[in-house]
């Protein structure tokens, strides 16, 4: 396959003008999926808060979800996985099944209590809508991984409101240190174009300050390149818990809706035991409230506990909101310890404890720069970087290579 570099004019003319067309497409089919599970998510959570009764059901609806993927979703059980699969090694075309699906799955968990996240579900949906594409428009294998590719930067950037995060995702999340190059038009166009669809529908996306940043000083960064080891082994021990929980439930429990019924009791009564709900859910409350004031120091670890036993479970949902969560919560309870602002450490948090999980460092430092400003960039790539290195091989993605 040639490269625009070695394209005559003419030929990079054709070629921007066929993924500028496809782009158009999947953004809007991306981002109007965004938009409905945005809404619909929003809808489910506050019933959740109204009816705090629904989370004594939450084994039942765990296994009712699970049956349905028992007997329509097989073909979509790995979720993203399958989209990385798909890309590395292309086998058949994406089932459409697996949008509606997951999105459904993620609203009964988030509806009954379930510690899940989103952007598993945006980027199934888009990656799932865009290979729709791929008969339509008589795509090759490689132009085919491109669109999938697409899809997964859509439906990122359409969740989180951040698109160069989005674009930069999908270029580096399928192979740990790698950054997928050939893929970068249509990545950006899409990230961006479906970002723009979803504000179109009336998205409206949290906003978190990290306040005053510190002026850059040696001191302050090997104070922040401290925290950003523990961000890295949060990140390890949250993928390597829920990997080995899923492992070995899946051993000792042959039929899979029982998984997440237990999983649903344990959860339901955990939370009941506590006396409190602040571990189940989005948790957007909570993960607000670390820019702003101290938090109990144990918050990040009892949101990873909750998290995990839904995911590990076989809830459906994401993992990057709660990461969210967990690494803001720990840079909270981090920063008196180590005398810097809370909402700053709370903000590095925020996007290193997501790098090292996803191993995707250079993502989640665009994603500082758009959520908090350029002048968070500096700190946060360092931090992502060495969160990365900390957290190790092992990430939420089975499938990354």
């Amino acid at each position: 396959m040639k490269t625009l570099k070695y394209m005559p004019p003419l030929d990079i003319c054709l070629y921007t003008f066929k993924w500028l067309v496809l782009c158009c497409a999947v953004a809007a089919l991306a981002g109007t999926a965004s938009a409905v599970f945005l809404f619909t998510l929003a809808w489910a959570g506050q019933t959740h808060t109204q009816h705090p009764w629904l989370l004594f059901l939450l084994p039942v609806a765990g296994f009712a979800v699970a049956w349905v993927y028992l007997q329509w979703g097989k073909s979509v059980e790995a979720g993203n996985n399958l989209l990385l699969n798909e890309i590395h090694q292309p086998m058949q075309r994406i089932p459409l099944r697996m949008a509606p699906l997951v999105l459904i799955g993620t609203l009964v968990s988030h509806l009954f209590g379930a510690s899940v996240g989103r952007e598993g579900t945006a980027v199934q949906m888009g990656g799932a809508l865009a290979d729709q594409l791929t008969p339509l428009f008589k795509l090759q294998a490689e132009d085919r991984k491109t669109l999938l590719m697409a899809g997964i930067s859509a439906g990122f950037a359409s969740v989180f409101g951040t698109p160069l995060a989005g674009a930069v995702f999908a270029l580096e999340v399928l192979a740990v240190g790698q950054l997928q190059q050939r893929s970068f038009l249509a990545c950006v166009l899409s990230a961006f174009l479906a970002d723009q669809v979803g504000i179109a529908w009336g998205v409206q996306h949290s906003h978190y300050s990290m306040g005053q940043i510190p002026a850059f000083g040696l001191q302050t960064l090997l104070t922040v390149l401290l925290a950003a080891c523990l961000f890295g082994l949060a990140a390890r021990v949250f993928a390597t818990g829920n990997h080995q929980l899923s492992h070995w439930l899946k051993q000792k429990i042959a039929y899979a809706p029982i998984r997440p019924l237990l999983g649903g009791v344990v959860i339901a009564a955990a939370a009941t035991a506590s006396g409190t709900d602040r571990y189940l859910g989005l948790g957007l409350n909570t993960l607000s409230a670390a820019f702003e004031h101290t938090l109990a120091p144990y918050d990040f670890a009892g949101k990873m506990a909750f998290t995990i036993a839904s995911l590990g479970s076989g809830f459906k949902g994401g993992e990057v909101t709660p990461l969210f969560y967990i690494g803001a919560a720990l840079g909270n309870a981090l920063a008196p310890l180590l005398h810097l602002p809370v909402a700053f450490l709370a903000g590095l948090g925020f996007v290193a404890v997501f790098a090292g999980a996803a191993n995707t460092p250079i993502a989640c430092a665009f994603m500082a720069v758009e959520l908090f400003g350029v002048e968070a960039g500096g700190y946060a790539a360092a931090a992502c970087a060495v969160s990365t290195l900390f957290s190790g091989k092992t990430g939420i993605y089975s499938s990354q290579r």
